[in-house]
């Protein structure tokens, strides 16, 4: 419930700050209208909002299939190399698409020179939302630990306590204290086992939840810049580009879902919101279009700053929660042919996402 609440408490921060980012500061920098063609631009907006809604889909849903078809499912070895080329796909998304936009929106010549051609805000503001990120992260697994350790202990003492009085009713005293002692080691042998699942259980649910909130940030930016386009020369290749973004970066977050192991409900709820959030950025763009002037100082500012924000979540959450964990589990530790192809995945992922940035 808190995580929905901050999922729709963003969302309406983001939306409150969209009409903003049509009003010109009175920037001299015009925009280009040589290339504009309105009717050609609509029918491209509207095959960018079937294929990259239809691309982000699959790629959320391909690694959510495993509840279906265990050859897919996230316990198998080759899950690792899944996830590596997404968190490749996520961390160029990061350094290479989206921070260097960021730096070029917050050091243009279009805004005052103080104070942001003093100061490098696009790399403070990555600085400050992935020190943020590890905060949420630690203090949200930390909250959700204790909460339901709390719950398990309680029931675990309620189940002992009845145990035992029957126990008592139905053995002779010395029969009962060797029975019930052992019981007791097995007992927690199992506690401890189910304590160690229950708590990267928890780990990768909070993962999920906050790469999820990362991505959904810049989706819309993106969507909103290609919607608020009328230049057909621009829009064609960047419909190719990112589909191909949103894809891999569904795949990505399908496969953090599919380790959390969410109800059906959740699974399918968060995959929609993730596919929604581009095609919501196109409609909310083209909506803007007529009066929208990407040199604006506002739109320069709020769309640097979200931008730096969401390069600084992505970039913590797949160098810390997607490559760290997984380059130091056991598996891929004790294998050495799965250390090799996790490690040439992760380059695949990255080097094809950042050649992506020659179009997008």
């Amino acid at each position: 419930m808190a995580t929905f609440s901050l999922r729709v408490t963003f969302l309406l921060v983001t939306l409150f700050f969209l009409p903003l980012t049509a009003q010109s500061a009175g920037c001299d920098c015009s925009e280009d209208d040589s290339s504009r063609n309105k009717t050609e631009a609509r029918k491209l907006h509207i095959i960018a909002i079937v294929t990259i809604l239809s691309a982000s889909a699959v790629g959320c849903a391909i690694p959510a299939l495993g509840r279906w078809f265990p050859a897919i499912s996230p316990e198998k070895d080759y899950f690792f190399l899944i996830k590596a080329f997404a968190a490749g796909v996520i961390l160029a998304t990061g350094f290479i698409h989206i921070l260097p936009d960021a730096f070029d929106k917050l050091r243009s010549p279009c805004l005052p020179e103080s104070p942001w051609q003093n100061f490098p805000f696009a790399g403070f503001g990555a600085m400050v939302a992935a020190l943020g990120t590890l905060m949420i992260d630690t203090v949200a697994t930390g909250y959700f630990s204790r909460r339901h350790f709390k719950k398990a202990a309680a029931a675990v003492t309620d189940v002992d306590v009845e145990a035992s009085v029957e126990a008592e009713r139905e053995h002779a005293d010395h029969v009962h204290m060797h029975t019930h002692a052992s019981h007791g080691h097995a007992h927690g042998a199992s506690m401890l086992l189910n304590a160690a699942s229950t708590s990267q259980l928890i780990r990768n649910r909070v993962i999920s939840e906050v790469l999820e909130l990362g991505i959904i940030v810049h989706s819309v930016i993106i969507g909103m810049s290609l919607g608020a386009s009328e230049s057909p020369s621009t829009i064609r290749p960047l419909v190719v580009a990112l589909t191909f973004h949103q894809f891999f970066e569904g795949l990505g977050l399908g496969s953090c879902i599919a380790q959390a192991k969410f109800r059906l409900k959740s699974v399918v709820t968060m995959s929609i919101f993730f596919s929604l959030t581009t095609p919501a950025g196109i409609a909310i763009g083209i909506g803007i279009a007529s009066s929208y002037n990407e040199n604006g100082q506002t739109a320069l500012i709020v769309e640097g700053l979200l931008n730096s924000a969401s390069a600084g979540i992505l970039v913590y959450m797949s160098l810390v929660d997607l490559l760290a964990e997984d380059f130091m589990n056991p598996r891929v530790q004790n294998n050495g042919k799965l250390q090799l192809l996790i490690n040439i995945f992760l380059l695949l992922g990255a080097g094809l996402m950042s050649m992506l940035a020659k179009w997008a």
